[in-house]
């Protein structure tokens, strides 16, 4: 989704976020990078863990965008407003929503980039991280009489980031990308701190509708239908094949399909409708279909009938070649038909 080699540092602050027994600070300068390899290192930190994510958010308020704090204060920073004030408005904001007693400390982040691509295009982003957990790690120290000794550090390393948001700056209410890996009782990141909903587009589009597939397959046509796991597999391989094989979905087209019956069509059409409500998304019937988020789905889209603990049987074409039966005695078999063994 994004392409970080060519983007440029070209802001770098950081505060600190206290909690009920710790204190925050400001500081009062940026940080100037004194050599390349320090731009690489933050890039790497901070940008990497963006590239696999295709999930995209926007800036949302329930009466006016203008009165999200976070979208008003990122709009500053992208019209050249003063970067340091702002930053210590962002530090504001996020400790004005940190008021669980679960939230941790943490060192806030805030980085203006330049040249960041994002499908094909060019463009600056603001990327807002608060580092709540460090890493462990060893430095080592020598002299020239052979003296040698460690030390035990934390510090900040190319793992996963706590949580992190990262506004490229198309067109507002502008592009927003989410990360959220603390494991606390709270969603104040995405939903107090920055405001976000999920952005109408393509990539979105295609995740939520292969989400809404599965769960119609694997939990509600059991529910009305006598199906076996090999049939639910099948259903599974031929959503995803769709998919796979089209430029763009057009509902209709993918329910003949997949579906093929008219009642299990009726059914998936008022699955649909409820799971669109409950999500409270609006599902288009025709979109163009990202094939990054097609790769991404695929992984949980389970082709393996798993028999007891003995047997895994991974089904990936014809469903045909596959029979079920129960033996008199009771025992149940599945026949496998093959025309060569690998």
């Amino acid at each position: 989704m994004i392409e970080f080699d060519e983007a440029i540092v070209n802001n770098l602050i950081f505060h600190r976020i206290g909690s009920e027994h710790s204190i925050s600070f400001q500081n009062e300068t940026e940080y100037s990078l004194k050599s390349d390899e320090e731009e690489e290192l933050l890039k790497k930190i901070f940008l990497q863990p963006f590239y696999t994510s295709f999930t995209t958010y926007e800036f949302k308020h329930e009466i006016d965008i203008e009165l999200n704090a976070l979208f008003k204060l990122a709009r500053d920073i992208y019209k050249e407003e003063d970067f340091l004030d702002s930053s210590k408005d962002i530090h504001q904001h996020l400790k004005n929503v940190s008021k669980h007693p679960n939230i941790k400390e943490g060192d806030l982040f805030i980085i203006k980039y330049d040249n960041l691509q994002m499908q094909n295009n060019y463009y600056q982003a603001l990327g807002i991280y608060k580092v709540e957990n460090k890493e462990s790690f060893i430095e080592t120290q020598h002299t020239d009489s052979a003296e040698i000794g460690m030390d035990f550090r934390k510090g900040i390393g190319t793992r996963k980031l706590d949580k992190a948001c990262l506004i490229v700056f198309s067109e507002e209410p502008y592009t927003v990308f989410i990360i959220d890996n603390a494991s606390t009782e709270t969603d104040y990141w995405i939903n107090e701190f920055a405001k976000v909903d999920y952005r109408n587009d393509y990539v979105n589009s295609t995740n939520q509708f292969m989400t809404l597939t599965k769960s119609f397959i694997t939990e509600q046509i059991p529910s009305e239908y006598e199906v076996s796991k090999a049939d639910q597999i099948d259903l599974l391989n031929r959503s995803v094949d769709y998919f796979k094989n089209n430029d763009t979905f057009e509902k209709e087209e993918f329910e003949k399909e997949v579906f093929q019956e008219s009642s299990i069509i009726n059914s998936f059409r008022s699955f649909d409708e409820n799971y669109s409500g409950e999500k409270d998304i609006d599902l288009a019937d025709s979109f163009e279909i990202s094939t990054q988020a097609v790769k991404k789905q695929a992984r949980i889209f389970k082709s393996v009938l798993k028999l007891d603990k003995n047997f895994h049987i991974y089904i990936h074409g014809n469903k045909d070649l596959i029979e079920q039966g129960v033996e008199p005695d009771g025992r149940k078999f599945y026949k496998l038909y093959f025309d060569e063994e690998m």
